[in-house]
């Protein structure tokens, strides 16, 4: 496989049904994306304004006080010790380092990259464009022999599994088994909701409980796209090893991925800023608040949906119909098997809107139950 077997892009399927939601006689009320509705923090915004002066080419290894504040959070709000600037490194969204990490690593045909079965399908994306192989698995004991890179996802897109230490731990175990880069995708860290995780941090793949202070080719992947809502600054980081964040580094300056100077200075200081975060989780758990009891009573089924910005949802029957009849009551969704083939009765439904349009699902929702 290679970057000519890309299949079209999948959201274009979904644009007709986009338009007949919008005939809503109460307009559209879009689920089926992830983007951030709700204001930057006037904080973050403040911060970039004071930046503005950037007329020098930024580094790639990203400021001094940027990745100082990177490592202060990941020992503050993800339990991470030990790190040091040398072990993070910012990146241009992490969408970005998803879809490139096999070209950064050098892998190729013949070698295997590892992603979860319901999954953001980046992940196969950056497979194929080398052409090494998916695979899909979520059991560690079946990550097959060959395999170079192992993406995790915890809180998970879009079903929002969370996995416990233990099982990162086992996850881990095994990655160094195989002499492969294991990555975690964490960028839903911050949204916990259903017991342990409405009270206890989700445990990272660099937490020491995982990891056992040895972080050998070991990955966190982070993006300040959700819990800071900063989709449009392309703000996010990675951290681990520092021999692989050198190498990842060395590979980043020949291809010129620099993240803007004003934005490596909001970063630092959404970064330093807990309240911020705690107020966009609040309205998060507001909305879902609202939008699961009104699936469930239309009858869907919420499956997992423990953490994230998503719910799982299924009738038990093809996802295209339930697309179609959430498109009656003009409410778009993202059909699951845009994200697996083994979700093909599924719909992905996000909390990204605002309390009115959540309101409006909600509404329209329990009429037709």
């Amino acid at each position: 496989m290679s970057i000519r077997d890309l299949a079209d892009y999948p959201w274009d399927a979904v644009a007709p049904l986009a338009q007949r939601a919008r005939e809503h006689a109460d307009g559209i009320v879009d689920l089926s994306i992830g983007s951030p509705v709700d204001p930057t923090p006037v904080v973050i915004r403040e911060a970039l304004a004071a930046a503005t002066e950037a007329h020098a080419y930024p580094q790639t290894v990203g400021t001094v006080p940027l990745r100082e504040a990177i490592v202060a959070w990941f020992e503050r709000r993800r339990g991470v010790t030990g790190l040091t600037p040398d072990n993070v490194l910012p990146t241009i969204g992490s969408k970005e380092l998803v879809a490139l990490l096999p070209t950064l690593l050098g892998l190729g045909e013949g070698d295997i990259v590892v992603h979860p079965r319901a999954a953001y399908p980046t992940y196969e994306v950056g497979a194929v464009v080398v052409g090494a192989t998916p695979v899909a698995q979520d059991n560690p004991a079946l990550w097959p022999d060959g395999t170079k890179l192992i993406w995790l996802n915890s809180p998970g897109n879009p079903d929002g599994r969370v996995w416990s230490a233990a099982e990162l731990r086992v996850a881990v175990e095994r990655a160094r088994e195989l002499g492969a880069v294991i990555a975690g995708d964490e960028c839903y860290a911050e949204l916990g909701w259903d017991a342990p995780w409405d009270t206890e941090a989700i445990p990272s793949v660099l937490d020491p409980r995982v990891t056992g202070g040895d972080i050998t080719n070991v990955l966190s992947v982070y993006s300040l796209s959700k819990q800071s809502n900063l989709a449009g600054y392309r703000a996010a980081f990675l951290a681990g090893d520092s021999a692989l964040v050198e190498r990842l580094l060395t590979a980043r300056k020949h291809l010129g991925l620099m993240l803007p100077l004003p934005v490596q200075h909001a970063m630092a200081v959404a970064l330093a800023d807990d309240d911020h975060v705690t107020e966009q989780k609040e309205r998060y758990r507001a909305r879902r608040a609202v939008l699961k009891p009104a699936l469930e009573a239309a009858g869907f089924r919420i499956d997992r949906s423990e953490a994230g910005l998503y719910l799982w949802a299924t009738e038990g029957r093809d996802a295209w119909e339930s697309m179609e009849r959430l498109v009656g009551l003009g409410i778009l969704a993202g059909p699951g098997v845009f994200y697996g083939p083994s979700f093909a009765q599924h719909v992905r439904l996000s909390l990204t809107a605002t309390d009115e349009r959540i309101a409006a699902a909600a509404a329209r929702l329990r009429h037709a139950s």
